[in-house]
């Protein structure tokens, strides 16, 4: 069962913080005295200590200064930006448009050679038509404010996208099956897109399965996430994105999606959802 999304970034946090009280401990030195040797308040040290303050890196060298373990500051400092980037707010990535969030993710897409990419709510955007990624990436650009450049970040996914064709890649997608009734554009768009998951499914390359809307559930839906070969895992929330790369949190990703699989259908059966689904549109 995945955590709380933003808690992985929240835990890195708090290992630091432990790890700084760790290190106070080991110089026998008691929070009110560490304060006094680094010129802060009580207040801050313990802000600091219980992670409720992120130490800037003149803290952490201040701190690790005044206990001695000046050597220990360059680890602790790199740790602090690992928890840094583990979670960022979709209006910093995003300030400036969408193309520019398709286009940094091209290296990662690039090198990764097994992707797992488990959804809930909207159509993968590796497998988007073009008139479904621009429905979609327009109600994201009215609903956040945010500079209009859709044709710019269509182009530019739809480029991404092209790595489902090239290159030595696989990958694993699930699918809700209400995925498939949400209405992202008319019905137009949602036939395409539908017809589109058809043509895709078949590529060597691409296991598309379909978890039914029906039937018990051992396994809920849960956030929208990929995780990239075994190393990194990439959970989308409504405001942030949430990076996970320390690998005992990558690996409750990769057994979430294991369980998920479970539950899915492929093939003849998925297919028939897909047709079904079709259908459906007026």
């Amino acid at each position: 069962m995945p955590m709380s999304p933003s808690s992985s970034a929240q835990t890195a946090r708090k290992a630091l913080a432990d790890r700084l009280g760790e290190i106070r401990r080991e110089a026998e030195l008691t929070g009110r005295e560490l304060a006094a040797l680094a010129g802060w308040s009580a207040a801050k040290s313990s802000r600091i200590e219980n992670a409720k303050t992120a130490p800037s890196n003149a803290d952490i060298r201040a701190w690790c200064e005044a206990c001695g373990a000046q050597e220990q500051a360059a680890d602790l400092i790199a740790a602090k930006y690992n928890s840094d980037s583990m979670y960022v707010e979709w209006r910093r990535k995003q300030r400036t448009g969408l193309r520019r969030l398709q286009e940094e993710t091209v290296p990662l897409f690039e090198r990764t050679r097994r992707f797992r990419v488990y959804c809930s709510n909207l159509v993968p955007g590796l497998f988007q038509t073009d008139a479904y990624a621009t429905a979609l990436l327009t109600s994201i650009t009215r609903s956040r404010g945010i500079p209009n450049d859709v044709p710019e970040a269509v182009a530019a996914r739809m480029a991404r996208c092209q790595v489902i064709r090239h290159g030595d890649h696989r990958f694993a997608v699930l699918v809700e099956e209400e995925v498939l009734y949400f209405r992202i554009g008319d019905d137009a768009v949602m036939a395409g897109q539908l017809g589109y998951l058809l043509s895709v499914m078949v590529l060597p390359s691409v296991s598309l399965g379909i978890i039914p809307r029906t039937g018990k559930r051992p396994m809920w839906p849960v956030e929208t996430f990929m995780v990239y070969d075994d190393r990194l895992a990439a959970v989308e929330l409504l405001s942030a994105d949430v990076t996970v790369s320390t690998p005992s949190e990558v690996d409750i990703y990769v057994r979430a999606f294991g369980e998920l699989a479970e539950l899915a259908v492929y093939g003849a059966a998925a297919r028939e959802l897909l047709t079904r689904a079709i259908s459906s549109l007026g």
